[in-house]
Order: structure tokens, then C-alpha cells, then sequence
């Protein structure tokens, strides 16, 4: 009996919703393995990662402000890729959101008066988008490849903010550490549960999950997205302008990760500091593709990042674990979601060998012989 690889006659839809699941199990059995080599119980393991950070109410207003910049920049990402657009520039779309509306909530405000939040949230979300219309206008002007110009502008966005703020947006009365003032109260997101920390940046994150859900089933541009993606023979034959839709492909995107990164920082953090993210921009990659590109399957997987997150946290507290161990479960998460995906194009059969001896014919024998 022999293993065999086979291409499927057509892409299984069911393995494509079956393999999150799959890449899922296939990531806690594995963890398994990692919390007996670091000596712990595995089962204590798991329920400290996945169970014990929502286990309360606050816990779980903490999952929702972990997963909505993710979502944000996920949502983003998948407009994206659903168009063969590969933006791997969230990160640094979410830094200068942030540092550019950080900027604006700390030099502004008296100035800009009741409409000092606004103002901040929308120069975040215009940053990210400026930041977004570079390699956009690369791709389509000078034929450049967006994978790599979004991942240096990533190190570019990150300088910038360590510039600000080991430099100018340093405060003053910080004791040289670097970071800025506080925001004051008029540019800082309202909390919407008493005794927690959660903020309208997991409201806006649910209402950007309408709004694409809409654009992709529903408008015209997400068809054409959709085809671009598809075949650009075929959308450049049906008059779909390619040039536009990358730009509004990373347009989109980038205003996103900017709203999310000024949520961040008018938000839980309430100043701009060199640590804004811890990877969220990265993260949305493995979270858009985890969910399918589906604004719900997005939603869903986000929160399991976000869990993931919250579970390093806990084990390093709980268990005296590294922190570390937070991005490996991503980083397995991700390699056994490309495993499993091989499954929706080919199939794995179980065939029987049968040896057949082929037999000579008996002329060809005697003249072997005779020779």
C-alpha cells in the first residue's frame, strides 16, 4: 500500500472552512508537546492560554480591545488580497496613524477645542492612508513590487516614531524616558464599560466588518476586486481600470491600520510610546487568511489571536513561561494553516501496489537464448 497525491477536479470547498479548524487543532495538540518540554502540564497549560484570560468580564473587554486593531488591519488586508494585492504594510500603516495623530492630539487640541477628537481620529486614519498611497502609486507607476516596498516602509514608519520620540514629541517632564505627554481627556476615547478599559475603537472595528462585508457581496467595486484577483487578463478585458483598484485596495487598507493606530493611542495607551504595537499590523496577515477573507471569519479569528496574545501574557505571569511562546503559537498557527490548505486544491489516497511481472514473449526468450 502506497500513499498517493492527488489534484482535486476542482477546489473542495469544504477543506477551505475545514482547514482553520484543522490548523487550530492541529496548533493546540501541538502545544501539547511544548508545555511537556517546559514541564508543565499540558492541560493546565491550555486553560491558562485559552480559558483563564476570559474567565471574567474584564478579561473579556480585554480580548475585545486586543482583537480590534487587528480586525481593523485585517479587514484592510483582506480588500487587498482578495484583488492579488499582496500588502504586507499594515504595521508601519498603523504606526504613522498613530504617530501622526498622536502628534495632532498633543499639538492641536486647545486650538481644534470640541472637535479635537475627530480631528485626531481622522488625521490618523489620512495618515495611514498617505502612508498606504506609496506603494500603491510604486506598483502602478514604476512597476515595483509591493511586497517588498510595504515591509521597508514598516522599519521606515517604526524610525519615525523612535525619532519622535527619543527627539521633538518627547516629554519634557518625562524624566528623559521616551515617550510623550499624556493626552489630556479631550482627545481620549470614552470608556464604554465601567471597571474596564474598552473603548469605541472595538465599535468602529465592528462597524468597518459591515462595511466590507457590503463592499465585497454587494457593490460593484467588489466584484471587480474580486475578478482582478481572479485573472487580470479577464478584468482588463471587461474594462476594470487595474491601476484604480489598487489604489483604492491600499487606500482602504491604509486608512484602516491608521484608524487603528490612533485608536490605540487615544485609547488604552492614552500617549504615544515606542512600543505602540506588539506586532498587530503582522498579526492581521495570519488573521485575514485565517478567516478566509470573510469580514465574519475575520472577526472570528481575530479574537482567536487576540486570545493568543492575552494567553502569553498570562503564562508568563501564571507560569513563568516565555513570552516568547505567544508568537510561536502564531507562527504554528500560520505554518499549519499553509499545510492545510494544500488539502483544498489535492487530495491524500491510499492505494494498493500490485506487483505484475511482465512476461517476455517466447520468441524474444528463444532468440535470447540462442544468442
Amino acid at each position: 500500500m502506497r500513499l498517493s497525491i492527488e489534484r482535486r477536479p476542482q477546489d473542495s470547498r469544504v477543506m477551505a472552512y475545514l482547514s482553520p479548524v484543522l490548523a487550530t487543532l492541529l496548533t493546540l495538540a501541538t502545544g501539547v508537546l511544548i508545555f511537556l518540554w517546559q514541564g508543565q502540564n499540558p492541560l493546565n497549560g491550555l486553560y491558562t492560554f485559552f480559558i483563564a484570560p476570559v474567565s471574567s468580564w474584564y478579561g473579556v473587554a480585554e480580548l475585545g480591545i486586543k482583537a480590534a486593531p487587528m480586525l481593523l488591519c485585517a479587514l484592510g488586508l483582506a480588500i487587498c488580497f482578495r484583488a492579488s494585492i499582496w500588502n504586507i504594510g499594515a504595521e508601519g500603516q498603523f504606526v504613522m496613524g498613530a504617530l501622526i495623530g498622536g502628534y495632532i492630539a498633543l499639538e492641536w487640541v486647545e486650538m481644534l477645542g470640541i472637535f479635537a477628537l475627530p480631528v485626531v481620529l481622522l488625521s490618523g486614519a489620512a495618515a495611514g492612508l498617505a502612508w498606504a498611497a506609496i506603494p500603491a502609486f510604486l506598483r502602478n507607476h514604476c512597476n515595483t513590487n509591493e511586497i517588498l516596498t510595504t515591509i521597508m516602509l514598516n522599519y521606515i514608519a517604526l524610525n519615525l516614531l523612535l525619532f519622535g520620540m527619543h527627539g521633538p514629541l518627547m516629554d519634557p517632564y518625562g524624566f528623559n524616558f521616551p515617550q510623550s505627554a499624556l493626552f489630556e481627556d479631550a482627545v481620549t476615547l470614552p470608556i464604554l464599560i465601567e471597571g474596564t478599559r474598552l473603548h469605541p475603537g472595538l465599535l468602529f472595528a465592528l462597524l468597518a466588518v459591515v462595511v466590507v462585508w457590503v463592499l465585497m457581496s454587494r457593490l460593484f467595486i467588489g466584484f471587480q476586486l474580486r475578478v482582478i484577483g481572479l485573472d487580470r487578463g479577464a478584468a482588463g478585458y471587461a474594462g476594470f481600470s487595474e491601476k484604480k483598484l489598487v489604489y483604492f485596495s491600499f487606500l482602504f487598507c491604509g486608512a484602516l491600520a491608521g484608524l487603528a493606530g490612533i485608536s490605540e493611542v487615544t485609547g488604552p495607551i492614552g500617549q504615544l510610546v515606542p512600543q505602540i504595537s506588539p506586532g498587530y499590523g503582522y498579526a492581521a496577515i495570519i488573521v485575514a487568511f485565517l478567516g478566509r477573507l470573510h469580514p465574519v471569519g475575520i472577526t472570528l479569528a481575530s479574537a482567536l489571536m487576540a486570545l493568543v496574545y492575552m494567553g502569553g501574557e498570562m503564562g508568563q505571569i501564571s507560569l513563568g513561561l516565555p513570552l516568547a511562546l505567544g508568537s510561536l503559537f502564531q507562527g504554528m498557527l500560520l505554518m499549519f494553516l499553509l499545510a492545510c490548505d494544500f488539502l483544498v486544491g489535492y487530495r491524500i489516497r491510499l492505494k494498493h501496489s500490485t506487483n505484475v511481472v511482465e512476461q517476455a514473449p517466447a520468441a524474444t526468450v528463444s532468440n535470447a537464448v540462442e544468442g
